[in-house]
């Protein structure tokens, strides 16, 4: 089986790269690399998902970080959140924790297969799936969630149309009730999931 952004330690050649980039209103620069997710610059899913996004106070969870686009630009933007950043990918964790420093940005980062490796509680989880993995895989994340809410909080996740977002906001609304699509764009959907 080929290797996938979720393969826990990719075996591919490094291929770095340093991008800049414009999101939240701040200049922050990155380093990328092969065998992790969107390694040549913002993919227009998570683009869409961040523009989406309320203002966050409290605790924040970036869920899938990769090399750490929505955790950086998070914590750039209100330095204040106390952010917990995991992905599965050790490489992806390790470029992760780079780009924070990189951009001056505190944040803690964990490796682990979804919420694995984290503990407490969370005022917003937020998350650009990964679609290859699977619905079972993605349901499965989406029902963890919610036990690692704090009443109140929010999923907030990008998927678009032809991926299953209908059908994913369908789920959502079983799962926790309150659910709702909050943006769209270049066949996105952004979804809010409240837990009650």
């Amino acid at each position: 089986m080929s290797e996938h952004y979720y393969t826990e330690n990719p075996t591919s050649g490094h291929d770095e790269r340093r991008i800049a980039l414009r999101a939240l209103g701040r200049e922050l620069t990155f380093t990328t690399d092969a065998g992790v997710f969107s390694r040549d610059g913002l993919d227009r899913g998570t683009e869409v998902l961040l523009d989406a996004l309320p203002e966050l106070s409290g605790r924040v969870l970036d869920l899938g970080c990769g090399w750490g686009a929505v955790g950086v630009a998070l914590g750039a933007k209100y330095p204040a959140l106390e952010i917990v950043m995991t992905d599965i990918n050790q490489r992806a964790v390790d470029l992760a924790r780079r780009n924070l420093a990189a951009n001056g940005v505190r944040a803690e980062v964990v490796q682990g297969d979804g919420f694995a490796a984290v503990e407490g509680a969370f005022d917003a989880i937020i998350t650009n799936p990964p679609i290859r993995a699977g619905k079972a895989v993605i349901y499965g994340l989406f029902a963890q969630a919610r036990d690692f809410l704090k009443p109140g909080g929010a999923l907030y996740i990008v998927i678009r149309k032809q991926q299953g977002a209908p059908s994913a906001l369908k789920y959502l609304k079983e799962l926790y009730g309150d659910a709702e699509v909050i943006d769209r764009g270049s066949g996105f959907h952004v979804i809010r999931a409240r837990r009650a």
